[in-house]
């Protein structure tokens, strides 16, 4: 029977993967696709997190005992990552934001969080309409995954980032045999923490 070497394991710190608090954006906001298409920039992806919320205790838990806390260059992962950690210096970084969310140019008008959905559905498919596309989003998660794994050499660490694009990180890290050991949910606040069991965390 072949042995398991368990000492990578041992060596290598957590990874816990958070998707940040609630946005101040209304998604219930009716409008065209262009009208989407200004929403998603010019308030969605600048907003702040709604004032007033608070960080899950065991989420903080988790930063407290991390010895790097990274975070997107989008406001609403910073303000995240400083309510799961205060005071704590954060790695903001480019590779961490969410995946575009380009619409179709179809007719009629919907809510915001609707059209996110038809966005999301034919940009998987392939249409990115000039912006980041799938296939690089992808790269761009394994790049990220890079960085956390590298990170996690020197101790736990802590991302604070986004619902869809923390999906895209799943594979990559799988794939470099780490293994979710604790599963939240995909909600605002929510976070799964990873631990590395080599050759094991590919099964």
């Amino acid at each position: 029977m072949t042995e398991i070497d368990t000492t990578g394991a041992a060596r290598r710190g957590y990874i816990t993967i958070a998707r940040h608090g609630q946005p101040l954006a209304n998604r219930e906001a009716m409008m065209d696709w262009r009208g989407y298409e200004d929403w998603w920039d010019n308030i969605y992806q600048p907003a702040p997190l709604v004032e007033g919320q608070v960080a899950p205790e065991p989420l903080k838990d988790q930063a407290v005992g991390a010895r790097t806390i990274f975070a997107s260059t989008l406001r609403r992962a910073i303000e995240t990552a400083q309510a799961v950690a205060p005071g704590r210096e954060l790695v903001i970084e480019g590779d961490f934001v969410e995946a575009e969310l380009p619409p179709p140019p179809w007719p009629g008008r919907f809510m915001a969080k609707t059209w996110g959905v038809f966005a999301r559905c034919t940009w998987w498919l392939g249409q990115s309409r000039g912006r980041e596309s799938r296939i690089e989003a992808d790269q761009r998660a394994a790049r990220a995954v890079g960085r956390l794994i590298e990170a996690a050499e020197s101790g736990p660490v802590v991302c604070c980032a986004h619902g869809w694009f923390n999906r895209m990180m799943r594979p990559h890290l799988k794939a470099a045999g780490w293994v979710c050991v604790r599963d939240g949910g995909d909600s605002y606040w929510s976070w799964r923490r990873y631990e590395y069991r080599g050759d094991r965390g590919a099964d």
